[in-house]
């Protein structure tokens, strides 16, 4: 089996992916959830059965024409409106108790903008100094071997390729279906980020094992044979992954939504970058092939 091969073909491949990924992301943007920017959740249930039009005309009539309306798996209603007090709060569950009988209340919290703005930065330094810790990491656990500094900068943007791919998708659901992105989605790029990494590293150490016993002087061939060797182990795992995710999406409901779906397209991504991108990148890097990508295939064909 020949995988590093077609490294051409899996590199365009991702590229055609980020790029998606970027242009959804400047056209529609990611809605932020109310952690955010700023607001209120209030979750209720109603004792007659509600339609979600029903509420969203209720609430536009009550003076929260832009409140966001969202129905739960099991029958609740999670209402997100700007910052509440505790009497606005009160009103506003005493008048949909009015139209639409006894209105209980699930929870509710708020998030003032100066919290809001501060749990945004903080997200990005996580992701920042998780990123900064792999390169680090990974470039010192490589230390002995040739070039350690370009199995960290590979993995890295194996990572990159994998939050992109994650941050376009999720933008093109929620300019579909209203998604938006909370602390949850932020825990599970972490997750991703490390489930990711841990699938890289392993095809890293294959290929550092198997240029310490010196199967072949060809460094191609070297990383090819490792692909192969972990790729079994990588598939299987990434599958047993997603079986877990999706139990989890179906089983748990709304609350772990944002976490569920980002781990399902995060475990996918990662995968393929495990195997497809951060190896092929060592070879790209080894052999100078970065300014002719594009033009590999036809580079060989002529070589042949």
């Amino acid at each position: 089996m020949y995988i590093t091969g077609k490294r051409s073909l899996f590199l365009i491949i991702s590229e055609v992916l980020i790029l998606i990924g970027i242009i959804a992301l400047l056209v529609f943007g990611l809605k932020p959830g109310v952690e955010f920017s700023s607001g209120s959740i209030l979750t209720v249930s109603f004792e007659e059965e509600v339609e979600q039009q029903e509420l969203e005309t209720a609430m536009t009539e009550l003076g929260y024409a832009n409140a966001i309306t969202q129905r739960t798996g099991e029958g609740d209603f999670i209402i997100r409106t700007q910052e509440l007090s505790g009497e606005e709060k009160t009103a506003l569950e005493s008048a949909l108790s009015y139209r639409f009988g006894t209105t209980t209340e699930r929870g509710f919290y708020s998030v003032s903008p100066m919290v809001a703005e501060e749990t945004a930065r903080n997200a990005i330094i996580a992701v920042a100094i998780a990123a900064v810790g792999i390169l680090l990491y990974i470039t010192w656990a490589f230390r002995r071997m040739p070039r350690p500094f370009h199995y960290g900068i590979c993995a890295v943007i194996a990572l990159v390729h994998d939050v992109v791919v994650v941050l376009g998708v999720f933008s093109i659901l929620g300019a579909i279906l209203g998604w938006e992105i909370n602390l949850m989605f932020i825990t599970g790029v972490l997750a991703v980020i490390g489930y990711s990494i841990n699938n890289t590293v392993v095809v890293f150490d294959r290929i550092r094992e198997n240029l310490k016993r010196g199967i072949s002087a060809n460094f191609e061939v070297v990383v090819n044979n490792s692909l192969v060797e972990t790729l079994s182990r990588s598939m299987n795992t990434g599958l047993t992954t997603m079986i877990v995710v999706l139990a989890l999406l179906l089983f748990v409901g709304a609350t772990i939504l944002n976490f569920a779906i980002v781990l399902l397209i995060g475990i996918i991504a990662g995968t393929y970058s495990s195997l497809f991108i951060a190896p092929n990148l060592l070879i790209v890097w080894e052999r100078g092939e970065w300014g002719r990508l594009i033009l590999l295939p036809q580079a060989k064909a002529k070589e042949a």
